[in-house]
């Protein structure tokens, strides 16, 4: 059984609350190189079959199927793009995970049969994938507090699976420094 991933992106205003620390260019050159990774990761993973893109637009980095974002928030296209997709393994992961491995994408999509799991950050209060087998409705609630809702919407069965590659994301100035440290850490550990 393969599973349908599904990579929300904006193409506008990108990683916004960085502004602080990295200039807009660089802003979106971290976001494209987070997604073209996350993207190479689901590509290289035996439990994924299909790659979609949810956005505004076109990407020109992404040569793969997208389903256009009309606007009408997250939550609302992601409900849309699961009425299409209603007889597939849909996993939803979004496109900020630096640490992102193959590994990850197996133990998150081994998890959700038969009733869905979540993948937190690592804060746990944010929602950075979810993996629902078809027929598993979990409302879908990103934004603020999302895992608690996600949580209590799948409880009790939706299982929870915490692994740095699915919970590291990049969203503050704070995730950026906890990334760079990670980073050269797993440099010094590898000499």
């Amino acid at each position: 059984m393969l599973w349908t991933a599904l990579i929300p992106f904006k193409t506008r205003a990108r990683k916004s609350r960085l502004a602080g620390r990295l200039a807009p260019a660089n802003r979106e050159r971290l976001a494209l190189a987070m997604f073209r990774h996350v993207a190479a990761t689901l590509g290289q993973s035996p439990a994924i079959g299909r790659i979609l893109v949810l956005s505004d637009a076109p990407l020109p980095t992404w040569q793969g199927e997208w389903i256009r974002d009309r606007g009408s928030g997250l939550n609302a296209e992601l409900e849309a793009a699961r009425h299409t997709l209603a007889r597939e393994h849909l996993l939803v992961i979004h496109a900020d995970l630096p640490f992102l491995a193959a590994g990850d994408i197996g133990a998150l999509t081994g998890a959700a049969l038969p009733n869905g799991a979540i993948a937190p950050d690592r804060h746990a209060t944010g929602t950075n994938a979810l993996a629902l087998p078809p027929g598993v409705v979990l409302p879908f609630a990103f934004g603020p507090d999302s895992f608690a809702r996600h949580r209590e919407a799948g409880r009790p069965s939706a299982r929870i699976i915490r692994r740095r590659g699915l919970s590291h994301d990049i969203d503050t100035p704070d995730d950026l420094d906890s990334s760079t440290a990670i980073y050269f850490d797993s440099l010094e550990q590898a000499h």
